[in-house]
């Protein structure tokens, strides 16, 4: 389907490459677990991920800073679970899990087959929301970073995705046109509908099991991108 035109394919790095759910529910069993917080691990994560899912859209509109996130997303689960956590045991989670949570290096099914794939015939690339501190440990721990000739975040752009200037951004640096770019992620509004209004030809990994739509073909597993490339 794209085959003819694009040269160049930008991905998202968080749950579409790097397996965030995983890797993050590692790091809580760590800090947790040698901190002595009195909670069941499964029933942390429960309410922790739909909370973070929520925070990082409202940081994502520029609602609340990266500060107010890493704090507020654990202090929210703590209240709703009916933990008393003092504020600097939070702040010091909030700094253990930023610190452990790129030693942890799964990757979704099949990330290294596509990029074995597709590095011979196109360009890679990364457009990030992430943390500039840790999205390159990420990159490097997890042995990916050599695939990838710029990546891009969101610190590095003064802005995030779905905003276009990230999108404009990626695609000067790559000096290319839209035309001849794809953008490969799991949120539809961040990744999809943002590289979508950039003039980007999209491609959805639903990693969130989200209802079908009509925006741009969608795919379930890494290996399905071979079919439109």
């Amino acid at each position: 389907m794209f085959k003819e035109i694009v040269t160049d394919v930008f991905f998202d790095l968080d749950h579409t490459l790097w397996d965030f759910e995983r890797n993050s529910a590692l790091t809580f069993e760590k800090i947790l677990s040698e901190n002595n917080i009195p909670v069941d691990l499964p029933n942390f994560l429960e309410v922790y991920v739909p909370a973070n899912l929520a925070f990082w859209k409202l940081y994502r509109e520029e609602k609340i800073t990266k500060e107010a996130l890493r704090y507020q997303r654990l202090k929210s689960v703590f209240d709703k679970l009916g933990l008393s956590v003092v504020d600097e045991m939070i702040h010091k989670l909030s700094e253990e899990y930023i610190l452990y949570l790129s030693s942890y290096n799964h990757l979704f099914p099949n990330t290294i087959e596509i990029l074995e794939y597709l590095k011979p015939k196109y360009r890679l690339h990364i457009i990030t929301n992430g943390f500039q501190e840790i999205q390159g440990k990420k990159l490097r721990n997890s042995n990916i970073d050599g695939y990838f000739e710029h990546v891009i975040d969101s610190e590095m752009a003064g802005v995030k995705k779905p905003n276009p200037r990230i999108f404009e951004l990626a695609l000067n640096k790559a000096n290319i046109a839209s035309k001849n770019a794809l953008m490969v992620g799991d949120s539809l509004e961040a990744d999809i509908l943002g590289a979508k209004d950039s003039g980007f030809h999209i491609l959805h990994f639903n990693a969130h099991n989200e209802p079908f739509h009509e925006f741009c073909p969608i795919i379930q597993d890494l290996s399905e991108i071979k079919t439109f490339l």
